[in-house]
């Protein structure tokens, strides 16, 4: 019997342990990602689109006059730019979701202030932090202003990554109702341009309390990334492993720099040359 030891080993044993030892109430979300630390480089803007859908999910709203999550699609452009090589600043706007006999619906906006060791996917181990201010319409979250701490802790290992993000949620209802919902991602590069993972999404409830088993759910997604010089690709099939989850949601994630500083593209340009 072969043992995995080392980094690698204990990696693919956090992402064991999250995934059967950890429970999830997880919320409908706009956004399903594992952040790496990496930004846009500085004067650069960029633009990435989410959209996830669940072909299979649950039949009532998660709380009074919430989105039925069940053909529900959600999705918003985030709009980020590349301030310094340590500071990116993002807007997403406009949040939107297409429900299920419903129609269209915007569900607010979000800013955001990224803040990530230098070159992190030049770095053996990477972190950062990550600040999200949220504005809600009522159908969307029972609270019209939340907001999102996300730490960021990271390691390069070969061909490996292993990612995690101990999120804390914020309903600014006092510290006790913090809650703590973290995701983890473990993947492996088949190239510079393919990578495959497994991402677990994960939330235990407020930390004053954390819920009980029948109230949480529980997401395990098998994603499959493609990166190139023009865009990036994300996209991921999950499934619930609880009777309090969707059963079924997909993602998909498409992004590109629509704007580089003049001097960015001239470096680039050099660069390019130099390979021939």
């Amino acid at each position: 019997m072969m043992l995995l030891r080392g980094p690698i080993g204990y990696a693919i044993a956090g992402l064991l342990l999250l995934l059967f030892c950890s429970a999830s109430a997880w919320a409908q979300t706009d956004e399903i990602q594992v952040y790496d630390a990496e930004i846009a480089a500085p004067g650069v803007f960029n633009l990435m689109v989410h959209n996830n859908f669940t072909p299979h999910g649950l039949k009532t709203a998660r709380f009074p006059g919430g989105l039925v999550p069940n053909q529900t699609l959600n999705g918003v452009p985030e709009w980020a730019y590349g301030v310094t090589d340590w500071f990116e600043q993002g807007l997403y706007l406009p949040l939107y979701s297409v429900a299920d006999g419903e129609g269209p619906v915007l569900n607010g906006f979000k800013v955001r202030e990224l803040f990530v060791v230098p070159h992190a996917a030049e770095q053996t181990f990477f972190y950062g932090i990550n600040f999200e201010f949220s504005y809600n319409a009522a159908h969307w979250d029972p609270y019209r202003s939340t907001s999102e701490i996300r730490p960021i802790l990271g390691w390069h290992l070969g061909k490996f990554d292993f990612i995690i993000n101990p999120i804390l949620d914020n309903s600014w209802t006092g510290f006790n109702s913090l809650d703590f919902a973290p995701s983890v991602r473990l993947a492996y590069n088949l190239s510079n341009t393919w990578a495959v993972a497994g991402e677990v999404y994960s939330d235990y409830g407020p930390i004053k309390h954390f819920l009980s088993a029948d109230q949480q759910s529980q997401q395990l997604f098998g994603v499959v990334d493609y990166k190139s010089e023009d865009f990036n690709i994300e996209a991921g099939v999950g499934f619930g492993l609880t009777s309090a989850s969707d059963r079924l949601v997909v993602k998909l994630m498409i992004s590109r720099d629509i704007y580089k500083p003049l001097q960015s593209s001239k470096k680039d340009y050099t660069l390019q040359a130099a390979k021939y």
